[in-house]
């Protein structure tokens, strides 16, 4: 979809200098769990953008996105501003490592890939499959939701930042010829999670990785 303008609908913290904001989905928009878009905003008469992947598990009213906000930033302290009827330009969706039913999905998350894991999580279990996330942060955010994952039957680990990532990827793992795993992060945590998941008996060949750079 080109540049369009949509609304926030909600602005809220969802950790710490974390902020999660649902959007209106514009008319003909449409995205998988795992995709991002690129949100822009004027500041100072400057158009200042950035890519935010989907936190959401389906675009039917609203999405979300997850933005951790550096006071330094040049977008995500704007957007942290924003509140309900306030818009912004967004483009997308964009990004081929995304949830496509599969009825088993498994993801490793560092840190800002908390955001595309718990909605592929969340979308898999309302599709009928099984989950797993490993997800390593020494902050943890949307804290709630990965307790609702576990409660409603997914394998969830949080653990630190300098926490090996081989024996929870191990029992993350279902091991079953239809599982897709998906690694999302910044690239230390892909190295690190790719090599677990070698480790633990997994193909990184058949993952689906997104760098965050």
């Amino acid at each position: 979809m080109k540049a369009t303008r949509t609304r926030v609908r909600d602005n809220r913290a969802v950790g710490p200098e974390t902020i999660a904001l649902d959007l209106e989905t514009p008319d003909g928009f449409d995205a998988r769990p795992g995709q991002f878009v690129k949100l822009s905003l004027d500041v100072d008469g400057e158009q200042r953008s950035r890519f935010y992947t989907l936190s959401s598990s389906s675009v039917a009213d609203t999405f979300e996105v997850t933005v951790g906000v550096d006071p330094d930033g040049e977008v995500a302290p704007y957007l942290a501003e924003l509140d309900a009827g306030d818009s912004v330009t967004m483009a997308g969706p964009f990004g081929s490592a995304h949830y496509e039913d599969e009825p088993r999905t498994t993801v490793l998350a560092g840190g800002p890939g908390v955001g595309p894991a718990i909605g592929i999580a969340e979308r898999t279990l309302d599709d009928g499959g099984e989950t797993a996330v490993v997800y390593r942060d020494d902050d943890p955010v949307h804290e709630d939701r990965l307790d609702a994952l576990h409660d409603a039957g997914a394998t969830v680990h949080v653990v630190g930042s300098d926490a090996d990532l081989t024996d929870p990827t191990v029992d993350a793992l279902a091991g079953d010829e239809n599982e897709q795993v998906f690694v999302y992060g910044f690239a230390d945590f892909l190295d690190a999670a790719t090599d677990a998941l070698a480790a633990a008996g997994g193909d990184p060949d058949r993952a689906k990785i997104e760098n965050f750079g």
